[in-house]
């Protein structure tokens, strides 16, 4: 028997834990903490945005900058 619903697989960011609220909103949160100089240079370890785009891109901002700091 069939139920007529399809999986579809949750989308992911390797490293980041997504959250999709029930407002549709996406939050993101780092597995790892950023160290201490990346804090100080501005990397959060939770960001918020309106669609998974977005969310990926500020993600990938917050890695830019702790990448910055290791450089």
């Amino acid at each position: 028997m069939h139920d007529g619903k399809a999986i579809v697989p949750s989308p992911t960011i390797p490293g980041w834990r997504l959250i999709l609220s029930d407002q549709g909103r996406f939050w993101a949160f780092r597995r790892k903490p950023f160290s201490n100089a990346a804090r100080r240079a501005g990397a959060e370890p939770d960001v918020d945005a309106d669609t998974f785009d977005e969310i990926r891109a500020v993600v990938e901002h917050q890695e830019e900058i702790a990448r910055g700091v290791a450089s």
